[in-house]
């Protein structure tokens, strides 16, 4: 049972993990990359549509994103969702596919995306203490219930915590590697 519970935690506190890397990937770091604009939603028809889904998405030079619709009528909600988006970029188009030009970031920009990324590793550091939560409720319930003994409870307990440990370190190595990229110039 104990097992089946540090399972359950350790793959929760991945999925974390993976949901900050994710999260991470769209923030801008002075370089294009897909990333950022990918996950954009497109009012396709009067439905939220991924832009993957209604364009092709590539990087040409190392400071331009090209999005090409499939469809040519589409450039106006595509230029409409990169200009509410936060991203801070300028859509230009030439009538068939949407160009991004990636401007060097400023030092007030950087300090603002680094907060943004201790925020979102804040975020991921609360979920994964919440998971910690559940386990050790789930072990205290278990041993309520007589199914595991109060040795069995405190060793559990030190697992779950020792897992929580090693998922919050690499919450900080990530968050750390990103604002590193963002600073550096």
């Amino acid at each position: 049972m104990i097992d089946d519970i540090l399972r359950e935690t350790v793959a929760r506190m991945g999925k974390s993990i993976e949901a900050l890397q994710n999260d991470l990937m769209s923030i801008r770091t002075g370089r294009a990359t897909p990333a950022l604009v990918d996950r954009l939603s497109i009012d396709y028809y009067g439905v939220p549509t991924p832009l993957l889904q209604v364009a092709a998405i590539s990087i040409p030079e190392a400071q331009s994103i090209l999005i090409r619709p499939y469809s040519p009528s589409d450039i106006s909600a595509i230029e409409r969702a990169i200009a509410l988006s936060d991203l801070g970029l300028t859509p230009n188009n030439d009538g068939k596919q949407v160009r991004l030009t990636i401007p060097p970031l400023t030092e007030d920009r950087r300090r603002v995306l680094t907060k943004q990324v201790s925020g979102k590793a804040e975020d991921a550091r609360v979920a994964i203490r919440n998971i910690r939560r559940d386990a050790i409720s789930d072990l205290r319930s278990f041993e309520k219930e007589s199914m595991i003994s109060e040795d069995d409870l405190r060793l559990g307990q030190d697992k779950v915590e020792e897992e929580t440990k090693t998922f919050i370190a690499k919450v900080n190595t990530i968050c750390s590697e990103k604002e590193t990229e963002i600073m550096t110039l």
